[in-house]
């Protein structure tokens, strides 16, 4: 039988893509090109951020687009790839080893705390709360839990 694939063999094993904006999505999105970022890549931008501040995936969408000089990132592949990324740093957490991908610090737009991450929002909450962070309920039912004034903790990306 096989031996498992781990996250991380899985996350170094994908590349970039860049393709042309079809006609049909040019309406919405212009002419140019659309990157699907490889996991390294969004990787290094979390690995910027320092203990204390945050970024939101909206970041990383536009700094990837900048860098590889592309009308936008697309958004469900940066998406599946940071939970992957989530899942490669707690993997290795568990294997004690001492340079994991601070992944927590990724919010979704508003500052929202992203439920899909392993441990779903008390995890990440928790881990937010570790680093000095105050979470408040957010939304028209004030339901949703975010980084309470986020914008102030905003990292800049070189």
């Amino acid at each position: 039988m096989a031996k498992k694939q781990s996250w991380r063999e899985y996350l170094d094993s994908v590349d970039e893509k860049i393709h042309k904006i079809t006609p049909e999505w040019e309406h919405k999105y212009g002419k140019g090109k659309i990157l699907i970022p490889a996991p390294k890549d969004i990787e290094k931008v979390i690995r910027q951020v320092k203990r204390g501040k945050v970024i939101t995936i909206e970041m990383i969408r536009d700094y990837l687009a900048k860098k590889k000089n592309v009308k936008l990132t697309a958004s469900t592949p940066t998406s599946i790839y940071l939970k992957k990324i989530a899942l490669a740093s707690e993997e290795e957490q568990l294997q004690n080893k001492k340079q994991i991908t601070p992944y927590w610090r990724v919010l979704k737009l508003n500052g929202l705390i992203n439920e899909k991450l392993p441990g779903g929002l008390y995890r990440q909450e928790k881990l937010l709360k570790n680093e000095g962070h105050n979470i408040e309920l957010y939304g028209k039912r004030k339901k949703a839990p975010r980084v309470a004034e986020y914008e102030k903790y905003l990292s800049k990306l070189k």
